[in-house]
């Protein structure tokens, strides 16, 4: 077994849901969960197909977020793994409907940070081990801190 760091690459203010899923059902599923979900969102969908013709699947309403996604489930190349890249939305406003379709298994990470994925990559094909999401903690956070989170989930429309 070999195992590699396979660095996302996508724009600093976008977030994206990286998970597993069972089926290519999955694409038309979670295409529609979106759209459903949040009106006028931005997205892109990738899917790594694991059997069959082996092809990495593409849906969304945004050619560039489509390419985005397509081109790092295609770098990932983890069977079964899916790729969704967010524009004028959080992860938060559809996570909790895409852990519901019935065929996804996991989700890795839904994030706007830097992310590696840990690859482990076998005779017979590759799998996600997991994901580092962002950076490592400095210290815990102070009272001006607290202030600035506070004040950063009113400013973005998430608390009263």
């Amino acid at each position: 077994m070999e195992l590699e760091i396979v660095k996302i690459n996508k724009p600093e203010e976008l977030n994206i849901i990286l998970g597993q899923s069972h089926f290519i059902k999955t694409v038309e599923d979670i295409h529609e969960i979106i759209v459903q979900s949040v009106p006028n969102i931005k997205f892109g969908f990738a899917f790594c197909e694991s059997s069959g013709r082996c092809l990495v699947r593409v849906s969304g309403n945004d050619e560039e977020l489509k390419k985005i996604a397509s081109d790092n489930a295609l770098r990932i190349g983890c069977g079964h793994s899916f790729f969704i890249i967010l524009k004028d939305a959080y992860p938060i406003n559809i996570l909790n409907q895409i852990k519901n379709v019935p065929e996804v298994c996991r989700i890795f990470c839904a994030t706007a940070n830097q992310v590696e994925v840990i690859v482990a990559k076998t005779s017979q094909g590759r799998g996600i081990l997991g994901v580092v999401d962002g950076l490592a903690p400095k210290g815990i956070e102070e009272e001006e801190d607290v202030k600035w989170r506070k004040e950063l989930l009113r400013k973005i429309g998430y608390k009263l």
